[in-house]
């Protein structure tokens, strides 16, 4: 499997996010630009993933582990954000948040 830390992370660009938190989670704040597709719904949502390699996150690294591990088996290019959302607001990145 593939991983990239979140210094790694912050220097890319164009490469599509995938956040596999829940709503909730994800609504409270978020790597600016990542795309919001639960663990928990991502088998459903597939056709909803980018057909380029992309990156994905959640709030550790567990979650999109085991995301990035059974994407990959279904022939995606799929990478892992070591540390996740948690350690990129520790870090001090920027964070969004929808607008009420």
């Amino acid at each position: 499997m593939k991983s990239i830390t979140i210094a790694e992370l912050t220097a890319r660009e164009g490469t599509p996010l995938i956040d596999v938190r829940e709503k909730d989670e994800f609504a409270a704040g978020h790597v600016p630009g990542a795309v919001n597709i639960p663990m928990s719904e991502i088998g459903n949502r597939l056709d909803e993933l980018p057909a380029e390699a992309f990156d994905v996150i959640c709030q550790a690294g567990g979650r999109s582990a085991r995301v990035v591990q059974a994407l990959e088996e279904r022939g995606y290019d799929a990478t892992n954000v070591e540390g996740g959302t948690g350690e990129w607001i520790a870090l001090g990145n920027p964070v969004e948040k929808p607008s009420a």
